[in-house]
């Protein structure tokens, strides 16, 4: 078995300039600067870049969508929030992005702290969020692996859901229990 490395790297996605440390520059998060960085993250070998996720930045679906478009290789790792997507519009909203970019979309699940409230919703302890992530993970994978799904959770519930488009079989392996999941809590 060859032991392979994937880098991945961060774009900073942030309504303000430096964020984190980042160059504070003019138009920092236009599509172009955007795209300037997947390009250059392409160039230089990396397979794609983390693309951050809070209440009053930019969205990562969209931005995602955008730099996919403009790239051929760059791999988004979308971060997505439990309560800020319902799970079944995240796992219809990533089963269509995928096969449009070839499969390209990988997806952070974060369970830290966000202004929820500013989104209708509310904090909850620690225990609570991850609570609600490990149910968000369980009701998306089976919305993306099988049809007509009823689940009731404590957090979720859906009833005779099915995901379209479906996800495809990737060689011998299915999507998404083989395909790299990056989960960050």
């Amino acid at each position: 078995m060859t032991n392979s490395s994937e880098f991945l790297w961060y774009i900073p996605n942030d309504v303000k300039a430096g964020h984190r440390g980042d160059a504070a520059i003019e138009n920092h998060n236009s599509l172009e600067a955007l795209t300037a960085q997947a390009r250059a993250l392409e160039d230089h070998g990396w397979k794609g870049a983390l693309i951050g996720t809070g209440w009053g930045r930019p969205d990562t679906f969209t931005i995602a969508a955008a730099l996919t478009a403009r790239t051929t290789t760059f791999e988004p790792l979308i971060a997505v929030r439990p309560r800020y997507w319902r799970p079944a519009n995240f796992a219809s909203a990533a089963a269509t992005l995928d096969p449009l970019t070839g499969g390209r979309v990988r997806v952070n699940v974060v369970s830290g702290q966000d202004d929820l409230a500013a989104y209708g919703d509310d904090e909850g302890d620690q225990t609570q969020r991850y609570a609600r992530t490990k149910e968000f993970m369980r009701l998306i994978r089976r919305l993306w692996t099988e049809e007509d799904v009823t689940f009731n959770g404590k957090h979720f519930h859906v009833t005779g859901s099915t995901v379209a488009p479906r996800l495809d079989v990737r060689g011998d392996r299915r999507y998404p229990v083989d395909r790299p999941f990056v989960i960050a809590m």
